[in-house]
């Protein structure tokens, strides 16, 4: 989580936004169900008469999508800014919100994120655009992140991240050692190789937010209610359990490589086999490639180990959508690109610069499935990430400030990985930490 989150949070200003109301913290009261329909034909008017589009993304195929799309309406010119990655571009489209000045037309914002802007009507409601009759183009994981716990429709998914199992086959092969299927065999796996050999673990962990709710996401956990500005949090039911009780063990008995990701080190141990696994999103493979190059056709994708044996549960890790900002401009003209983008013929443009759908013909398409990854030894690995898609649950909710919340993990639930707390208690510590700073915002959050 990078470090301007904690002062993200603080500057939207969720309290101004549900005391005093959206307008007065730069959001509108024309979006939902009363907002006037925008029509096809209202569409297609505006990319005739033309204009700007300002697009606030860090997605980098989008580069030639707004090339294609301004090549098909000539009278349309797409000012494509990288405001930032994530937190950063959140803070900057905060500050813009606020000043009511400089807000882009188009916004990336993270399925995790969605809700915080959603809930304080900083976004438009796309259903005014029809954007609700879209909902079978998506799967399930991604569509359920742009409604933001609501019956809105506030962005169209741009990629999806269902989740796999990314293991070194020349490791596991070396040491006899089977893919596991369930959750206790990675525990047995993560045993058997760091015994074989003690500078290898089954994957490296430190504590993340985004995976620990994914994998909680995955086990049927469901930590996270919210009804408007009415919020529960409990991290006390089965799923959260069957969770701890195997990290736990991983975490107790040293088979987790202490190394952070993203680092040097990190990559280094997925080059040379140090590190065994990499439980993560469809978007991994083309980390791997140009991360790590040394240990092309080492690498395989194999479905999620289970919780449940026979059981064929998955999650999303990660993903994004593209949205309205309520104070943007040329709203029929912004529309029509996010459309274009991602459910009409930019899709194409994005798959084929490496982008991994979220739309369910390109999942489901021959096409994709039998891609054959050279990386991946000519692995057709997009089946196994089409499948792990069509089993993500669609009820999973994050929190209106889960940006906050995941700032804040390392500070409780990352405790249990370098000290005597249990992540039991570090769960418990962070929905309560979660609590108190939700109901100081004027939400009401229970347990």
């Amino acid at each position: 989580m990078h470090k301007h989150s904690r002062r993200l949070l603080r500057g939207i200003g969720l309290v101004c936004a549900l005391v005093l109301g959206a307008t007065a913290c730069g959001g509108s009261d024309d979006g939902g169900p009363d907002r006037k329909p925008v029509s096809q034909d209202d569409i297609q008017a505006a990319l005739k008469k033309g204009g700007t589009v300002t697009v606030w993304a860090w997605e980098p195929t989008l580069k030639q999508v707004a090339a294609d799309f301004e090549k098909k309406h000539p009278g349309v010119e797409v000012n494509l800014v990288n405001a930032g990655t994530n937190a950063d571009q959140y803070t900057a489209l905060q500050n813009a919100i606020s000043a009511k000045k400089g807000v882009p037309d188009v916004a990336q914002i993270e399925y995790y994120a969605m809700g915080q802007y959603a809930l304080t009507k900083q976004l438009t409601d796309l259903t005014s655009f029809g954007a609700d009759k879209l909902s079978a183009k998506f799967s399930p994981g991604p569509w359920n992140g742009v409604k933001a716990g609501s019956d809105g429709v506030y962005a169209l998914p741009m990629d999806s991240g269902p989740m796999a199992l990314f293991y070194n086959k020349k490791v596991f092969d070396k040491y006899d050692i089977e893919v596991p299927t369930t959750w206790a065999e990675y525990l047995d796996a993560a045993r058997a190789l760091h015994k074989a050999d003690p500078k290898a673990y089954i994957t490296a962990d430190t504590g993340d937010a985004g995976f620990a709710t994914s994998l909680l996401w995955q086990a049927g956990s469901r930590p996270y209610k919210v009804d408007g500005t009415e919020v529960r949090i409990d991290f006390s039911d089965r799923g959260a359990k069957a969770f701890t009780d195997v990290w736990q063990q991983l975490i107790d008995e040293k088979l987790l490589a202490p190394v952070t990701s993203w680092t040097d080190d990190w990559y280094k141990g997925l080059g040379d086999g140090t590190i065994a696994t990499l439980a993560s999103g469809a978007w991994m493979p083309a980390n791997f490639a140009s991360g790590v190059k040394d240990a092309a056709g080492d690498w395989r994708a194999a479905p999620l180990p289970q919780w449940t044996a026979g059981a064929k549960a998955s999650a999303e890790n990660g993903g994004s959508a593209l949205a309205l900002p309520e104070l943007g401009k040329n709203e029929a003209l912004a529309y029509a690109f996010v459309e274009y983008a991602n459910a009409g013929d930019g899709v194409r443009t994005r798959l084929e610069n490496g982008a991994f759908p979220a739309t369910t013909a390109d999942l489901r398409s021959t096409a994709f499935q039998d891609t054959a990854f050279p990386y991946f030894g000519g692995q057709k690995a997009n089946k196994v990430f089409a499948e792990s898609a069509a089993n993500v649950a669609d009820d999973w909710s994050y929190l209106p400030y889960q940006v906050y919340a995941n700032s804040i993990f390392n500070d409780t639930v990352g405790k249990a990985y370098v000290s005597g707390t249990t992540l039991t208690e570090g769960l418990k510590s962070w929905q309560e930490a979660s609590v108190e700073y939700g109901n100081d915002q004027g939400f009401t959050v229970g347990k």
